[in-house]
């Protein structure tokens, strides 16, 4: 569907109705996740859930106040640190010269259909979203530590792993959805087909081992390779349900940590290993990457619902065709509790969808879903501004901006 659903913006205050009930963990002064597993303690209601929301996060959050120095997410702005810079993404790109030529690099095949699978999202052509966060965490966490604002080579070498890796995932997740298009294009399944298609996706992910293993660090491997396994784990989340309401969101929320946020927590982490030996920074820095992570999956599931096909490229209301109950669909089933027997059945007859969709845009669950995003941007702002100001840690401050107003 091309059309444009509901020209909805998220770029005004809003505070969730009483009503309208919020995941939450008590006892924290930020976001919940990711959750423990279902057997690991007892279930909170959605009425408890939304009381420790909304007294973890006080009215203060209002998103207007919450904006950065900057309407746009690409002009000048003045950072905390009283330096002036451009955007963040020209600040990381200083560090990331060549990074899709030097991934090509890291893909040394001799086949040549195999090679032009394994390079086919390397064009340029992505948000580069994950690279960026690494180069400026890691000059973050450099100037925190000793003052050096250049980038280590094998920090640097963090960003490509983690764009290799991230890629790997997509051309596997369009294997298991049957996906037709991704950035505009047809995916690498549609054109050479399922087998191929994991086989490309297999041999990015060995490559990113190879560079990984190369920069030598045993503790920088372990946390990597436990992006690999969280990869896995989220992906048969996803593949499952659960029947009881009241452990769905905490599902969703896991899941979402496993397949979105362990990549960019783990890969900010990392940075900080390579950069600085106190293990305060090295938190510091995975609960950033953990809470704008999630963010960021909240905000991709509320643009299924709001976006554009041709804007997003690749279609939308993707999730409820998957069968996937999502923050914005979970939210709208308190609302309207009909949903509970379409989400059991994975919206699998006919007129699900539709019916799914008009549900959703009828409740307040896309304003809620985006409410939730905010609330972990809060986190990860306050968890960031703990390092020492520089232009980097005030742009990563802006990124979480950007996380939550960006329309693809």
């Amino acid at each position: 569907m091309a059309s444009c659903r509901w020209p909805w913006r998220r770029c005004y205050s809003w505070r969730p109705a009483a009503r309208s009930p919020g995941p939450g963990s008590p006892g924290r002064t930020g976001p919940p996740g990711p959750p423990a597993a279902a057997d690991g303690g007892v279930q909170m209601s959605y009425s408890n859930l939304v009381k420790s929301l909304t007294s973890a996060f006080s009215n203060r959050y209002s998103m207007s106040r919450f904006h950065h120095t900057t309407s746009a997410a690409c002009c000048c702005s003045k950072t905390r640190s009283g330096e002036k810079y451009t955007d963040p993404f020209k600040l990381g790109w200083r560090d990331l010269k060549d990074l899709y030529e030097d991934i090509r690099k890291e893909l040394v095949i001799s086949t040549t259909e195999l090679k032009e699978m394994s390079e086919y999202y390397f064009d340029g052509k992505g948000k580069a979203f994950r690279p960026i966060i690494v180069v400026l965490m890691a000059r973050a966490c450099n100037i925190h530590h000793n003052n050096s604002r250049d980038v280590q080579a094998d920090q640097r070498s963090i960003a490509l792993i983690a764009e290799m890796i991230h890629t790997a995932s997509l051309v596997h997740d369009d294997v298991i959805d049957d996906a037709s298009s991704r950035r505009g294009k047809h995916t690498v399944n549609k054109i050479w087909g399922e087998k191929k298609a994991v086989l490309a996706g297999d041999l990015i992910l060995s490559a990113a081992s190879i560079a990984l293993a190369r920069i030598g660090n045993t503790t920088v491997i372990s946390i990597l390779t436990q992006v690999i396994e969280d990869l896995v784990r989220g992906e048969f989340l996803q593949l499952g349900s659960k029947e009881n309401e009241n452990e769905r969101f905490a599902h969703y929320l896991e899941k979402t940590f496993k397949k979105t946020a362990s990549l960019i927590a783990n890969s900010c982490k990392a940075v900080s290993v390579l950069g600085c030996p106190d293990p305060v920074v090295h938190e510091i820095a995975y609960q950033y990457g953990k809470n704008v992570g999630i963010a960021f999956q909240l905000i991709d599931d509320v643009l299924d619902f709001t976006s554009c096909s041709d804007r997003m490229g690749k279609p939308t209301s993707a999730d409820l065709k998957l069968g996937l109950a999502t923050g914005p669909v979970l939210f709208a089933c308190q609302q309207f509790p009909e949903m509970n027997a379409m989400i059991m059945r994975r919206f699998s007859l006919p007129g699900d969808v539709d019916r799914a969709q008009q549900y959703v845009l009828q409740s307040d669950g896309v304003q809620q879903t985006t409410y939730l995003a905010q609330q972990y941007c809060h986190e990860a702002v306050r968890e960031i501004s703990k390092l020492r100001p520089s232009p980097e840690r005030d742009a990563l401050i802006q990124l979480s901006e950007i996380v939550l107003t960006r329309d693809k």
